[in-house]
C-alpha cells in the first residue's frame, strides 16, 4: 500500500531525469546541425510523412510566413524538397531529402544512446523487472488515452 502513495512522485523523477538527459543530449545534437526545435518539429513531421507549408506552421505552431520562411531555409540546406502537388498547382509538397531523413534518424540515435549505456547499470534480474513493469504502465496509460472523451469527439457529438 505504501508504494501506491510513492508512485507518483517515483514516476514524475524518473520521468524529470529521463527527459532531462534525453534533452541534453538532443540539445547539443541540434546545435552541432545548426537547427531550432521548430526546424526539427517540422522535419519530424515530413519525417512521418509528407506535409505542406500550411500544415506545418499548423503543427509547429507558426504562422504561414514564418513556416514558409523556414522550410525554405531547409530547402536551401538540402534537408528538404519542394515539389508542385499534382493535385493543386498552387501547393507545393515537402517532403525530406534523403540527407533530411538520415539527419532525423540521427537524432533518435543520439536520444536513445543513453538508454543503451543505461543496462549497463542494471543487473539482468533488475532489466527483466523493469522491463515488465513498463509494459504494464503502458498498457495502463494506453487505456487510459483510449478511455478519455477527445475534443475532436465532442464537436462531433454537438
Amino acid at each position: 500500500m505504501m508504494m501506491s502513495k510513492q508512485f507518483p512522485e517515483i514516476v514524475k523523477e524518473w520521468v524529470e531525469v529521463f527527459m532531462h538527459i534525453s534533452f541534453r543530449d538532443f540539445k547539443q545534437f541540434m546545435d552541432e546541425e545548426d537547427l531550432s526545435p521548430t526546424q526539427v518539429n517540422a522535419m519530424m513531421r515530413l519525417y512521418h510523412g509528407g506535409s505542406d507549408v500550411s500544415k506545418i506552421g499548423e503543427f509547429t505552431g507558426v504562422s504561414n510566413a514564418a513556416a514558409s520562411q523556414m522550410v525554405e531555409r531547409l530547402v536551401q540546406t538540402g534537408l528538404v524538397e519542394r515539389k508542385e502537388n499534382p493535385d493543386d498547382r498552387r501547393v507545393k509538397s515537402l517532403s525530406l531529402t534523403d540527407k533530411g531523413r538520415r539527419l532525423i534518424q540521427r537524432g533518435f540515435e543520439v536520444r536513445q544512446k543513453w538508454m543503451g549505456e543505461l543496462t549497463n547499470h542494471l543487473s539482468p534480474q533488475q532489466l527483466d523487472d523493469i522491463g515488465k513493469a513498463l509494459i504494464m504502465l503502458t498498457d495502463a496509460a494506453r487505456k487510459l488515452e483510449a478511455s478519455e472523451v477527445q475534443p475532436s469527439d465532442i464537436s462531433k457529438s454537438s
